[in-house]
């Protein structure tokens, strides 16, 4: 193809965006509307799951130091858990430091008047990446040298590893799902969109027109009317997004439960979908609705 005839195509192309200005609104409006649908869920399930893995960390696993051994090889134990695949931190306790802790928690409770602190175990706090590996964790720290015992909460481990999971699952369902319904959607009303210009494939084929001369305006109006919602939707959602953080870190309890991350960290990802998703819509909704009508 001619490089003036490609530069002409381009031009009709975005000539019958404002041409057909109601039908190309009412595109970008309905992509718009789904775009926000899918990056507001997404971005909802991503804090979530993150929600979750904070609540992991906050499964700690008690690991309890030899009594027999020094005030050092009780804290060098710790250079030998930190290198053990899965530990996330491992925070020393001296004896000291238990004694208080426990005295702090049962004030008033005299189980503890006349307790040394001498009768109690060095013991580390450990926070492990992934708590669906805490079993195979947890074995491995038993057979650290120096550590006598280990204390693990399964259940709650597994429990929230199951949430974890589902969560994760019901997130990719409900997300294709959504991009399914979206995808309908738009592929619809760019059926009508060329439904409404039937007439002006129909001459330009008696004319003598190739597919390919007809098809490519239509291409571009569909690329750049996919381009344009997705631009406008990713400010949308960014705006959005950030209102909603603002709203709940003015509410002290609502912030305690949802603390959200800041858009920047889904910044790349976010204008990434956003960006192929406007495309595909574009280019396969605008070439593939104009196909019917191209047999005259």
């Amino acid at each position: 193809m001619k490089i003036n005839n490609l530069g002409y195509l381009i031009k009709e192309g975005i000539r019958g965006i404002f041409l057909h200005g109601f039908m190309s609104f009412a595109a970008v409006i309905v992509t718009i509307a789904c775009l926000l649908i899918v990056g507001s869920f997404s971005s909802l399930a991503y804090n979530f799951n993150v929600i979750v893995e904070d609540l992991n960390k906050t499964n700690e696993v008690m690991v309890y130091v030899d009594e027999t051994l020094s005030d050092a090889q009780a804290r060098s134990v710790g250079t030998r858990i930190n290198q053990i695949e899965n530990i996330y931190n491992a925070q020393f306790v001296s004896r000291e430091e238990a004694l208080e802790n426990f005295i702090a928690d049962h004030e008033g409770d005299e189980a503890f008047v006349g307790v040394d602190a001498k009768d109690l175990r060095h013991r580390y706090v450990v926070t492990l990446e992934d708590n669906n590996l805490i079993h195979e964790t947890v074995e491995k720290l038993r057979d650290v040298e120096g550590v006598a015992k280990v204390n693990a909460n399964f259940e709650l481990a597994e429990g929230f590893s199951a949430m974890q999971n589902v969560l994760r699952v019901a997130s990719a369902v409900v997300i294709v799902v959504l991009l399914m319904v979206s995808l309908l959607i738009i592929s619809n009303t760019v059926k009508l969109a060329m439904y409404d210009r039937r007439d002006e494939i129909a001459i330009m084929k008696m004319v003598g027109a190739t597919n390919g001369f007809i098809r490519l305006p239509f291409v571009v109006e569909g690329f750049t009317l996919g381009m344009v919602s997705a631009a406008v939707s990713f400010g949308l959602m960014w705006m959005l997004y950030d209102w909603v953080v603002v709203q709940l870190d003015a509410v002290s309890t609502l912030k305690l439960l949802f603390h959200f991350v800041p858009f920047t960290e889904l910044l790349a990802p976010m204008a990434i979908t956003f960006a192929v998703f406007g495309f595909v819509v574009g280019i396969s909704g605008s070439w593939t609705s104009i196909r019917r009508f191209m047999d005259v």
